[in-house]
């Protein structure tokens, strides 16, 4: 079976491409690529894109880090609309989730607007629980909810001498 969607990481020549999403997602609070870029130098190898075909169709941009360094922050996730609802948020997530585990990474949060009901049960579905809330925390003063989900660690499988 064909998967419809590719996960591969993010390239300095997705940034254009990048920065629509990020307009079409976020309007007037979207991101500037001054901040992408800084985001592609302390996180580039868990900023990943989904193509359809070669077309770049959304990303997901994680931090790991911490005090311990067994946590991670998944600072954004945006997909163009007219994919929104064809998996794409998931195939991202998926291949997001199984890229912390094998790096050990035992914990992952996130913020959400608490007006973002879509986003929330997408996170839900994925385990996230909701730990708590942050009043006025986006620019235009809306709450935020921060939301935590436990990773079981990767399982490694060795092989057996014949």
């Amino acid at each position: 079976m064909t998967r419809p969607f590719s996960i591969r990481l993010f390239r300095r020549s997705d940034l254009d491409r990048i920065l629509e999403i990020e307009h079409l997602s976020f309007g007037k609070y979207a991101w500037d690529r001054n901040l992408f870029a800084d985001f592609y130098h302390k996180c580039g190898e868990l900023f990943l894109v989904a193509l359809k075909g070669r077309k770049v169709c959304g990303y997901i941009l994680t931090c790991p880090g911490g005090r311990t360094h067994c946590a991670a922050e998944l600072a954004s996730l945006a997909v163009d609309p007219r994919y929104r609802g064809k998996g794409v948020a998931s195939a991202l997530m998926d291949a997001t989730l199984r890229r912390l585990r094998r790096r050990g990474i035992l914990r992952i949060h996130l913020m959400v607007k608490v007006t973002n009901k879509t986003a929330i049960r997408f996170y839900q579905r994925y385990g996230f629980q909701k730990s708590r809330l942050v009043r006025a925390y986006y620019e235009d003063g809306a709450d935020g909810r921060r939301m935590e989900k436990l990773l079981a660690p990767a399982i490694v499988r060795r092989r057996r001498p014949p």
